[in-house]
C-alpha cells in the first residue's frame, strides 16, 4: 500500500513538472489560412439572404439566422460556454425600450466558447452584431456588410480556434465568441452582456469587435487592402502594439487610424458594440471598413461584398485575438480612455 502511494505521488509530481507546450512556437499562419473567402461567401449567402428577412431584432428572420449560426458552430465542434445552459443569452424586450426606438420583441445574444488551456478564467471576447433592420416598404434590407460580414467572420474565427484546440494548440486564455443583438437600436445586446456578464468583467482581458468589414469606401477607391482600426490605443498601449505587430507579421493590411481621432465627427468609437466593453475599462479594438452608398439601404447585398478583403480583415481579427489569448501576460490597462 505504501509503495503504491509513493508511486502515485511520484507520477503526480512528474506530470506537474512536465514542460508545457510553448504556444509561441505554434505556426499561427496555418490557422490564419483556414479563414477563406470561399467559406465566408458560403455563410454570408445564407445569413444575408431574403430568407432571413433582414434579421430585424427579435424577428423570426433573425432567430432563423441565429439557428444557422448555432448549427455552424456545432458542426465545428463548438459548444456553449461553461455556466450557460444553451447557446442563448436572452435579452428581454423590456430591456431594449428607448424613447426613440420602436417596440422590440425579446431577442437573444448567441455565444460559443473555446476554453483556455492555462488561464481559462481569463476571457477574450470576440464580438459582432447579427441583427439588421428587417423589411421596410416590402423591401428586404439584407445587411450583407452591416453586419453580415462581421457575423460570418465570427464563424470562421471560432472554427480556426477550435481547430487549433483539437490539434493540441488551443489558446492559453479562453475565447468567448459573442454574436450580439439589438445593435441597430442602441447597442442593446452588448450593453446587456456588459451588465449581465457570464464571466466577471474583471477577468475579461480584451474585446475584439467587428462591424462592417466587407467593402471599401470612397477614401479607398483604388484599393481594398486596408481596414480602419478604432480604439486600440485608448486604454492599452499593449493592445495598440499587438495590432500593429500582428498585422505587420501576418496580414499586411494598411491600418487606417482616420476614425480613431477622439474628435472625429462620425463618433464611430461610440457607435459599435466594443464601446460597452471599453466604457468598463476593458481594452477594445474595433475593425471597420467604412460606410458606403448602400449603408442601411436594401442594396447592401452579398454581390457587392469584396470577399478577398473580408477574408484578410477576418484573418487580422483572428490573429489579434490569438496573440492576446496566448501572450505571457494579460494586456495592461495604462490609459484612462478619455
Amino acid at each position: 500500500m505504501k509503495n503504491t502511494f509513493y508511486l502515485l505521488l511520484l507520477g503526480s509530481i512528474l506530470m506537474n513538472c512536465a514542460p508545457k507546450k510553448n504556444i509561441q512556437n505554434v505556426d499561427v499562419q496555418k490557422y490564419i489560412n483556414t479563414i477563406t473567402s470561399e467559406e465566408l461567401r458560403t455563410h454570408l449567402t445564407i445569413v444575408a439572404s431574403d430568407e432571413m428577412e433582414g434579421r430585424n431584432t427579435g424577428s423570426e428572420g433573425q432567430k432563423k439566422a441565429g439557428r444557422y449560426l448555432i448549427e455552424q458552430h456545432k458542426s465545428s465542434g463548438l459548444s456553449y460556454p461553461k455556466g450557460a445552459t444553451d447557446f442563448y443569452q436572452k435579452v428581454p424586450s423590456e430591456y431594449m425600450k428607448k424613447g426613440f426606438s420602436p417596440a422590440l420583441p425579446d431577442s437573444e445574444n448567441i455565444w460559443t466558447f473555446i476554453e483556455g488551456s492555462e488561464l481559462p478564467e481569463e476571457i477574450v471576447v470576440v464580438s459582432a452584431h447579427y441583427d439588421h433592420v428587417g423589411v421596410k416598404n416590402d423591401e428586404v434590407y439584407n445587411g450583407a456588410d452591416d453586419d453580415g460580414s462581421g457575423t460570418v467572420a465570427l464563424l470562421e474565427i471560432a472554427q480556426a480556434f477550435q481547430l487549433a484546440k483539437k490539434e493540441g494548440n488551443g489558446p492559453k486564455r479562453s475565447i468567448l465568441i459573442l454574436h450580439v443583438t439589438g445593435e441597430e437600436y442602441g447597442l442593446h445586446g452588448s450593453r446587456y452582456y456588459s451588465e449581465n456578464p457570464l464571466f466577471p468583467l474583471k477577468n475579461t482581458v480584451a474585446n475584439v469587435n467587428i462591424d462592417m468589414i466587407g467593402r471599401r469606401d470612397d477614401l479607398h477607391k483604388n484599393t481594398n487592402n486596408f481596414v480602419y482600426i478604432i480604439g486600440s490605443d485608448y486604454l492599452s498601449t499593449d493592445l495598440y502594439k499587438v495590432c500593429e505587430e500582428v498585422n505587420k507579421t501576418h496580414i499586411k493590411l494598411e491600418l487606417d487610424y482616420k476614425y480613431n481621432d477622439r474628435n472625429d465627427p462620425n463618433r464611430f468609437y461610440y457607435r459599435s458594440d466594443h464601446y460597452n466593453f471599453a466604457k468598463n475599462g476593458i481594452p477594445s479594438v474595433f475593425f471597420f471598413s467604412g460606410t458606403h452608398v448602400d449603408y442601411h439601404k436594401p442594396t447592401d447585398e452579398v454581390d457587392k461584398i469584396e470577399f478577398d478583403a473580408l477574408a484578410k480583415r477576418t484573418q487580422l481579427a483572428f490573429a489579434v485575438a490569438w496573440e492576446i489569448a496566448n501572450r505571457e501576460k494579460r494586456l495592461v490597462v495604462d490609459k484612462s480612455g478619455n
